[in-house]
């Protein structure tokens, strides 16, 4: 780790309680506890509790806020909840991605629309700085003001079936706070001043932004409270779980959750190059017909105008066997077609007269047994069909691995709120 390595407000819980720490975007983190394995497992059996305070956030205001950021965002805030095309409003958040000219990831980003005029964006770690200025180099003298939050707010998530039950036991009225609270919606307030503050409170008082999102695919939240009260959340949460089977998790079963659950690690499987032909063209604001944008923004020329056009694809292979990076895609010819981008393994996996099953599949085999297989995404020059056989090639080994549509079935983020109490 870097001498500049900046510390969470929860480095001491993280190291005392047998951490092994690593450099991640300019911080000390901790990667696992005990087991990466079984951190891994326990989000998919009961729950996790993750420090995500080292992610970047800013906060953007004013009549043109709205104007500045349809501008600078990929997804299209008036067409963005669900199927229904809903408008972004109060209480809702997006996922998408902030794009340089040339159609390139700056960073991805998920924009909560706080009330009308008010937005909190959050970003990545170490990204605060380059997307406030992003976003400053485009107000054309609107009405907007930036602030940049990095290291002014306490983050945490909490995910896994037993989420809610661990949240209920630290909220002041956990029945309201629960009420309609889809995927994607988000409630309160970390800052004491503000007029939604009241909306979700700890039971001793504390305000709280509480939002139905997460990076692990599994029914879950995120937690965002005032600086000053991070570290007594964590340890209220992490008593309230110690019943339920609550683990503290690091940022390897973060990884393999998301690569599982076809989540992008942006500057990895996102970045320098057109974002296009991804498995999160959700995030691009395609007309009904797929063939047009709904709106205009940063770097939609260039997307449309791609000379060679590369493909990203999710793939799992069939066994725990991985590739370190670089690693090269080599196609049923053995001819290089591309890159790896992420090669992880999913503990929770595996594979069963050729479909992929979870430990959480209600239609899981008796005979079937979940070892974990590998899993990512690999980028390359050719389209691919579902089912594709390729091999990854690194500097030891090669692997087989398939092109696949989706890799760990059966996940519960978008589950009813009122199934998981």
């Amino acid at each position: 780790m870097g001498s500049d390595s900046k510390k969470t407000l929860l480095h001491a819980w993280h190291t005392a309680n047998g951490a092994n720490m690593a450099d991640f975007g300019g911080y000390e983190m901790p990667l696992w506890y005990s087991s990466a394995k079984n951190e891994h497992l326990s989000v998919l059996t009961h729950a996790g509790a993750f420090d995500t305070s080292h992610m970047a956030s800013l906060l953007v205001s004013g009549k043109d806020a709205y104007g500045l950021l349809q501008q600078c965002f990929t997804n299209d805030m008036a067409a963005c909840i669900g199927r229904e095309k809903k408008a972004l409003f109060p209480g809702r958040c997006v996922y998408g991605a902030f794009l340089n000219e040339a159609g390139e990831v700056i960073d991805d980003a998920i924009i909560f629309q706080i009330a009308e005029g008010r937005y909190m964006v959050v970003i990545n770690a170490g990204m605060g700085g380059a997307i406030a200025a992003h976003l400053e180099a485009h107000k054309s003298g609107g009405d907007s003001e930036i602030t940049d939050l990095t290291d002014r707010l306490g983050k945490m998530d909490v995910q896994g079936p037993l989420a809610a039950k661990v949240l209920e036991k630290i909220l002041a009225s956990p029945d309201t706070v629960f009420d309609r609270m889809p995927y994607f919606s988000f409630k309160g307030h970390f800052d004491a001043s503000a007029p939604e503050a009241d909306v979700v409170r700890l039971t001793d008082g504390t305000p709280m932004l509480l939002s139905r999102t997460g990076y692990t695919g599994e029914f879950g939240f995120e937690l965002f409270v005032a600086p000053e009260h991070f570290v007594k959340l964590w340890e209220m949460v992490m008593a309230a779980g110690e019943a339920l089977g609550l683990t503290a998790c690091g940022l390897a079963a973060r990884d393999s959750l998301r690569a599982g659950a076809v989540l992008p690690l942006s500057h990895q499987d996102i970045g320098p190059w057109p974002f296009l032909n991804t498995p999160w063209n959700f995030a691009l604001p395609y007309d009904d017909a797929g063939t047009g944008f709904t709106k205009s923004f940063i770097g939609d020329s260039a997307l449309a105008n791609v000379a060679a056009p590369e493909y990203t694809y999710p793939f799992a292979g069939f066994d725990l066997r991985k590739v370190t990076l670089p690693a090269a895609v080599l196609d049923a010819d053995g001819k290089e077609i591309g890159t790896v981008l992420t090669c992880a393994t999913d503990m929770a996996i595996g594979r069963h007269q050729d479909r992929i099953y979870s430990i959480a599949s209600p239609d899981r085999p008796e005979d079937g047994k979940i070892k974990g297989l590998c899993c990512g995404f690999v980028k390359v020059r050719t389209p691919l069909d579902a089912g594709s056989i390729l091999q990854l090639k690194d500097a030891r080994r090669k692997i087989k691995v398939r092109i696949e549509t989706d890799i760990r079935p059966d996940r519960t983020a978008r589950k009813p709120l009122k199934e998981m109490r």
